[in-house]
């Protein structure tokens, strides 16, 4: 019996949404809205494929150094902007054009901002103040901060059960922090984007490490492929550490949309077929999570239909 590629779960998510989906406004965001729907799963064998998708050319870089930024626990963009990797640059310039509009900083175009955070040590003022955009993923996995004083290293502690008791149902990891979140966090305290992908649960069937994501907002055309990836290296990452072979990575969306201005684009890639899943190679010797390196990473076999260009909607977590 032949297995259906996995790549198909993600373009019929897409035909749903597109036929099924309600229209929404999107807050901040005039002449935009979403076509969602919610609640929605989909899996992959991590045995049969690295599920980088081939209906498009997917961005793998940015996608290992964004993973590596948050087990670094970091909440600045600097390390990232250094590597010439730009997925959050308009998180930290939405904070600094704030500030501009109220006059208590130099205009400064977005472009130029990036240059200067580029240019600039990690130590200096302008780096440490503007580049920090709060308490992201990295923060709350690795360094999230008790009533007590204490600050947790939820993932260290997920590696460490996973060792020791890989048979516990409650190995799970939340970005997901009220204390920083919209109106309930204390002012300035709010992130600058709550998190999207909020919780992630480990589980151990025989040798295998499997990993489920619950991502409570989902841009299924631009978000959702680095996503996929992201968490599918990061369950091979961490079965490598504990001793374990990569199982499934499991999918489960909470809102997933789809933008008014990916429309086209998503039709475009509708029309295209999924060619088989490269292979990634990870370097075996790298048995600690904060060792791994981007040159541990090779992808292979990777032969991607053309990239299918989208702009991102800067709406800040709703």
């Amino acid at each position: 019996m032949k297995i259906k590629h996995a790549e198909y779960q993600y373009l019929e998510l897409l035909k749903d949404i597109l036929k099924n989906g309600n229209d929404k406004i999107v807050f901040n965001a005039p002449g935009v809205t979403i076509r969602s729907l919610f609640g929605r799963q989909t899996r992959y064998d991590l045995s049969l494929g690295f599920p980088l998708l081939t209906t498009k050319k997917v961005f793998l870089k940015a996608i290992i150094y964004e993973l590596l930024w948050f087990i670094q626990g970091s909440s600045n963009i600097k390390y990232l902007v250094d590597n010439n990797v730009h997925i959050w640059d308009e998180w930290a310039y939405k904070n600094y054009k704030r500030a501009q509009e109220k006059g208590t900083v130099k205009f400064m175009t977005q472009e130029k901002f990036i240059e200067k955070i580029r240019d600039e040590a990690a130590s200096s003022t302008f780096v440490k103040k503007w580049g920090d955009i709060g308490n992201v993923y990295g923060v709350q996995w690795r360094k999230w901060k008790t009533s007590d004083g204490r600050t947790i290293d939820q993932l260290a502690w997920a590696i460490k059960e996973l060792k020791a008791t890989p048979f516990r149902k409650s190995i799970v990891v939340s970005a997901w922090n009220p204390e920083f979140i919209y109106e309930m966090a204390s002012p300035g305290k709010s992130m600058a984007l709550p998190p999207c992908h909020t919780i992630y649960q480990f589980n151990v069937i025989g040798d295998r490490l499997n990993l489920q994501l619950y991502q409570r907002s989902a841009d299924t055309f631009l978000g959702v492929p680095f996503n996929i990836a992201s968490y599918a290296l990061f369950t091979m990452m961490i079965a490598q550490v504990v001793g374990l072979k990569p199982g499934e990575f499991v999918h489960t969306f909470g809102d997933v949309h789809i933008y008014s201005n990916h429309f086209d684009q998503v039709k475009e890639q509708l029309k295209r077929k999924p060619r088989p899943f490269p292979t990634m190679k990870v370097n075996p010797k790298v048995k600690n999570i904060d060792d791994f390196v981007f040159e541990d990473f090779a992808l292979e076999g990777y032969d991607p239909h053309p990239s299918i260009k989208g702009d991102i909607t800067v709406v800040g977590g709703f």
